[in-house]
């Protein structure tokens, strides 16, 4: 009767078990979800103008954990934060970033655009603003920030690699403590860009970033390949499934997906198990992760 009753107990127990973790998670909350990264894209950027001082606040009001910046270069060797190559769709101005100097971008106005595109979300305040050198960025959230740091399109700008490390030594980025804490990670779609960055000063953490078709073509040759100089990857949350999220994790990586703009799709892909999520609304993933 006493071995009846242990081997009765054992497999109460084993139910449980099955019915606490095996089935329940298919609907639970995954248990790292609030450890998922907030990373605020260009900003808050749904609710003003990209890539200005405003939006990098309001993404932080907004319980963003990183401000997701794009850098170029402009003619005379200044960073400068803007997604576009050009400064036509974001600024009143025309031209290549590339072929304008600081003054000649400081002279253009930044946000009057996003009020005509987004009455919804216009202030008359945003009309006139300027676009800020990274420098500029760092001023004004110093070290009580964190930063989500785009090359972008390394390939028009010779040497930013040097002037983007040099800028992040200079405001103590890349010491010891601001590593522990991940203040800075760099991404780019360029690998060369951050392999070169990676021999200026291997201990910045790196994601390689992938258009919409490699997104949806990740192998595990390639994945090994990217762990030997990041931490991670950034795919198109469209292109990928739950079957990705597994391989990137069985290969001890990161999967941080662009550029989310639903709660839907935000707790699909956190009960995937993704590390973290590039968005315009952070307010939104700060709201589907506090449930």
């Amino acid at each position: 009767m006493k071995r009846f009753t242990r081997l009765l107990f054992v497999f109460a127990a084993a139910v449980g078990l099955f019915f606490t973790t095996g089935h329940s998670s298919l609907h639970a909350t995954p248990p790292h979800q609030q450890e998922v990264l907030n990373i605020a894209h260009r900003g808050a950027s749904a609710y003003a103008p990209e890539h200005t001082l405003a939006s990098y606040e309001l993404g932080e009001k907004m319980k963003g954990d990183y401000i997701e910046i794009d850098v170029q270069m402009t003619k005379d060797g200044h960073l400068i934060v803007m997604h576009d190559e050009t400064v036509d769709r974001t600024t009143n101005g025309t031209g290549w970033v590339k072929d304008l100097t600081l003054e000649e971008i400081k002279a253009l106005d930044a946000g009057s655009w996003f009020n005509e595109a987004y009455p919804e979300y216009a202030k008359p305040e945003y009309a006139g603003l300027k676009v800020p050198t990274l420098e500029e960025v760092f001023k004004k959230f110093r070290k009580g920030s964190k930063y989500y740091i785009e090359t972008k399109s390394p390939h028009l700008y010779p040497g930013v690699e040097e002037k983007l490390v040099e800028m992040l030594d200079r405001y103590g980025l890349t010491h010891k403590e601001s590593l522990k804490k991940r203040q800075v990670i760099i991404q780019s779609f360029s690998r060369e860009s951050l392999l070169k960055v990676r021999r200026l000063n291997p201990d910045i953490p790196l994601v390689q970033l992938y258009d919409a078709q490699a997104s949806a073509n990740i192998t595990d040759e390639e994945l090994r390949e990217v762990k030997k100089y990041a931490i991670g990857i950034g795919p198109d949350y469209q292109r990928i499934d739950r079957d990705v999220v597994k391989r990137v994790h069985k290969y001890g990586l990161e999967i941080n997906p662009y550029t989310v703009n639903s709660k839907e799709d935000m707790r699909r892909l956190i009960d995937w198990g993704v590390d973290g999520i590039i968005t315009n609304h952070p307010d939104w993933l700060h709201q589907v992760l506090k449930k």
